[in-house]
């Protein structure tokens, strides 16, 4: 099977979508970007850019390779969090000790974002907290 190759503007926005986590910032650091040209503008380039398979599967090899670059896993996340925490904890700081918290909560896909919806005026709470309250709420 024949690999697509990027063209280099597609791979300075791809090695720049890495580095800011931007999708706009990376679109105008890459691209042609005139002064006049409009924010949605912008923004749907770079939308659709980053729909595109083999865009996204770039971007994931280059994200590998920091991660892999730096020895970044899961562990040393937690790790790094849990050290946190406990420093937080001897010093007192509670709202770091939170923030630690919620941290390693993320990042182990415990933590669930909660939403608002409204629809036709009939207003909905997307607010599951964090994964296992259901069973304490009895839902």
């Amino acid at each position: 099977m024949k690999k697509n190759k990027l063209t280099i503007k597609q791979e300075n926005f791809c090695t720049k979508y890495v580095e800011c986590g931007n999708g706009s910032e990376a679109y105008r650091f890459a691209y042609d970007v005139g002064k006049d040209t409009k924010i949605c503008t912008i923004n749907n380039k770079a939308y659709e850019l980053l729909k595109r398979g083999d865009i996204g599967m770039r971007v994931q090899e280059l994200k590998d390779k920091v991660l892999k670059k730096h020895e970044v896993t899961t562990d040393s996340l937690l790790k790094e969090l849990e050290q946190a925490r406990a420093l937080a904890e001897e010093n007192n700081h509670t709202n770091v000790m939170v923030s630690a918290t919620m941290g390693k909560a993320k990042l182990t896909g415990l933590e669930v974002n909660k939403q608002e919806i409204e629809v036709k005026g009939v207003r909905f709470n997307m607010n599951y907290g964090v994964k296992g309250d259901e069973e304490k709420d009895g839902g």
